[in-house]
């Protein structure tokens, strides 16, 4: 399966006139990630993609080859395998038709990163990580407030959520450390409102769009 996806992407990384431009987008559930995904899209010329929202979009496919699986995985708060993940995200970029990405939750592990470099590092270009940083007590009751208000989500109750932070410190963090030792990272503190959030964010992105 693994074989045929990096086929699959240095074919379309050989027709695209210019390789698309990746901003990963990180932080613990409840960081902000979405809302400020929103926010970039609607002033900069990118195309966000949530790898969660890609797999709960699968899982609720009728008939998908994988969406008993991710149902489980996401049930147990653990990070599904890397070949769906990118198949997925590569499926997207594909269809999209644009050339700057927003990928929001990924990569969440070092399988995730090793499978990325895999297979996508050829073909497109990994501009930074804007890391979303905010205290876990703020986070878990974004989460809770969403999940009460009918968000859908099974993950957004008290058991998932201590599952998820887990994962997060243990697993996603260490990715974080790795391309902020490559200077990769900016930093926004996301604990605040809004409006405070993106005045930091446009420091960061109208310099990238303006060099594209």
């Amino acid at each position: 399966m693994l074989i045929k996806l990096v086929q699959g992407i240095r074919r379309f990384a050989m027709s695209a006139a210019q390789k698309p431009q990746i901003v990963f987008v990180l932080g613990a559930p409840g960081s902000g990630k979405g809302t400020v995904c929103k926010n970039i899209v609607d002033n900069y010329k990118f195309v966000h993609l949530s790898a969660g929202d890609l797999l709960r979009e699968e899982q609720n496919t009728e008939g998908s080859e994988h969406g008993d699986l991710i149902k489980e995985y996401i049930k147990l708060g653990k990070i599904v395998p890397v070949e769906i993940t990118c198949g997925l995200l590569k499926r997207a970029i594909e269809k999209s038709g644009s050339s700057h990405f927003l990928v929001d939750g990924f990569p969440r592990n070092q399988n995730n990163l090793d499978g990325w470099e895999k297979v996508m590092s050829e073909c497109v270009d990994v501009k930074f990580v804007l890391f979303l940083d905010c205290t876990e007590e703020v986070c878990t009751q974004r989460c809770l407030n969403r999940g009460a208000q009918g968000s859908g989500r099974t993950d957004d109750n008290l058991d998932s959520l201590k599952k998820r932070f887990n994962t997060y410190s243990n697993e996603t963090m260490p990715i974080i450390k790795h391309y902020d030792g490559k200077s990769m990272v900016r930093r926004v503190d996301s604990d605040r409102t809004l409006p405070e959030i993106f005045e930091d964010i446009k420091k960061i992105f109208t310099p990238l769009v303006s060099e594209s």
